[in-house]
């Protein structure tokens, strides 16, 4: 079941699960976002943007050819504002800044930091809590690179817990996921609106399993938590 979280005549906006592909992959390893949203409500859906497999959260459809247009034009000219939650190894000392360093995708499929032939990207970050070996943050790139969250905090020496491919082996072992979530998006519609996916039972886990936050005493005291017994995976603010 994937939750709903606002839908009208031009989009749909969802809360993608972890381990869901946003669109068909080449070799396909279940359905996708888009086959499985599509199948269930029997209409074409067009793709706005994508979020990796691993990453949970937000994801917005347009349903019509008109609007499709529409979105993708404020997302190639980075109007959209997008807002990621976090969970990375170690203390980052800053309460809020920003990573700017050119990243670019090997043959691999990893992404590294290459300042002669990367691509320019940029991530703010503000730190909400910090507690023992880690630290939580929210980020926001400008930059719609592949995997650059991830990279970007792997580059500062804070890996995001649980990355399958980022960081030292050994920190990747006793964490169910990716704890990467994307969090918000602030759209025009053409009215502005922010949409929101509150995370996951399972990103909270991981946060429990982490010692970040005690539930449900200290539920509503980070971003992105719904409160206790609210039922609800998020909103959208006209």
């Amino acid at each position: 079941m994937v939750p709903i979280l606002f839908e009208d005549d031009s989009i749909l906006a969802v809360s993608k699960p972890e381990g869901v592909a946003a669109i068909p992959e080449r070799r396909a390893k279940g359905e996708s976002l888009l086959e499985m949203l599509s199948d269930l409500r029997s209409e074409r859906l067009y793709v706005v943007h994508r979020i990796d497999k691993e990453t949970s959260g937000l994801m917005v459809f347009a349903r019509n050819a008109a609007f499709h247009r529409w979105l993708s034009q404020q997302f190639d000219r980075r109007t959209v504002v997008k807002t990621y939650l976090a969970l990375c190894h170690g203390t980052i000392s800053d309460d809020r800044g920003t990573i700017e360093v050119p990243l670019r995708q090997f043959g691999s499929g990893r992404v590294g930091v290459d300042v002669k032939r990367g691509k320019p990207s940029v991530t703010d970050f503000e730190v909400h809590r910090r507690f023992g070996f880690f630290t939580f943050p929210s980020a926001c790139p400008h930059t719609g690179r592949r995997h650059q969250i991830r990279v970007h905090f792997y580059h500062v020496g804070h890996p995001i817990v649980g990355d399958p491919l980022y960081g030292d082996k050994a920190l990747r072992q006793g964490f169910g996921r990716l704890m990467l979530h994307a969090w918000r998006l602030s759209v025009h519609l053409p009215s502005s609106r922010t949409l929101e996916a509150s995370v996951p039972e399972s990103f909270a886990r991981v946060l429990e399993t982490a010692n970040a936050i005690g539930l449900p005493a200290s539920a509503s005291s980070l971003p992105g938590i719904a409160p206790p017994g609210s039922g609800q995976p998020g909103n959208a603010e006209g």
